[in-house]
């Protein structure tokens, strides 16, 4: 077994350490320490395979930093809040992901040939997945605490994840959870510019134009005017609730079809990397 399977093999391992944590209603502490122990080493595996000058970077990979940032970011807010059934849900999500690298290893990149602004908008876009990511979770942590009020309630959206969501822990008042996720939403909209922004000047760059109206572009605007909307909508209109889930469902399942569903296609079904 080479070192750099090891590698990939030892946060998925632990990742189902705290799945089985989680699930079996261990101590919480003892829950966290596995997850942080395994977010540095899913870290230590996004850089590689490890090649002088060069990066790879894919569908995979970007799915496995946005799940890892999530994660990171449910991390911390648990030393806050309780967070319900949120790691049980992401652990076994994270095990498969932190793997697809190793398969999938994407594109290879010399960072010396590739313009200036082009590490700060990979990375500017990889951050705005990674905290729209948890934006959904929180949304549906909010239709859990709903359904919990209301026991006899329909299933909303994403029932059956928000169900295991908030099971086996006490929510935080929905209030609260509403502050927290208009809270991420603006940070994400923020990356979403910044990522627009290097994106058109990265474009201009690289083929002389702005904006090329391919799908990723469109789908990645259109979710980024999405969030836009919410966040005027919940500031300007009072939007909150129904519309305020539906528009971040939304917005994120738009990023995801623009670049992993671009690059998916790309690097699995025409396997043109």
């Amino acid at each position: 077994m080479s070192i750099v399977l090891v590698l990939f093999l030892l946060p998925a391992v632990l990742y189902a350490a705290v799945w089985r944590s989680s699930s079996g209603g261990a101590q919480p502490g003892r829950a966290g320490a596995l997850l942080a122990l395994a977010l540095v080493l899913h870290a230590i595996t996004f850089f590689l395979p490890a090649q002088s000058g060069t990066f790879h970077y894919g569908f995979a990979k970007l799915l496995s930093a946005t799940v890892w940032i999530g994660l990171l970011l449910a991390w911390i807010e648990s030393s806050r809040m309780s967070v319900g059934g949120l790691f049980g849900l992401l652990a076994p999500l994270a095990m498969v992901v932190v793997l697809l690298p190793y398969v999938f290893p994407g594109t290879a990149f010399r960072l010396d040939a590739q313009p200036p602004l082009f590490v700060p908008h990979l990375v500017a876009g990889t951050l705005a997945y990674g905290v729209m990511f948890l934006a959904v979770l929180q949304a549906l942590l909010m239709v859990a605490a709903r359904r919990r009020l209301d026991p006899r309630a329909p299933a909303q959206s994403g029932g059956m994840i928000a169900a295991t969501l908030g099971r086996g822990s006490a929510l935080p008042p929905l209030l609260v959870l509403e502050r927290m996720l208009f809270r991420v939403i603006a940070v994400g909209f923020v990356l979403l510019l910044i990522t627009t922004v290097t994106g058109i000047v990265f474009s201009e760059e690289v083929f002389g134009q702005p904006l090329r109206f391919d799908h990723k572009t469109v789908f990645s605007l259109v979710a980024t005017v999405a969030v836009g909307l919410l966040l005027a909508g919940h500031w300007l209109w009072g939007w909150r609730g129904r519309i305020a889930v539906r528009l971040t469902l939304g917005g994120f399942a738009l990023l995801l079809l623009s670049y992993v569903g671009s690059r998916f296609v790309l690097e699995v079904v025409l396997r043109r990397v």
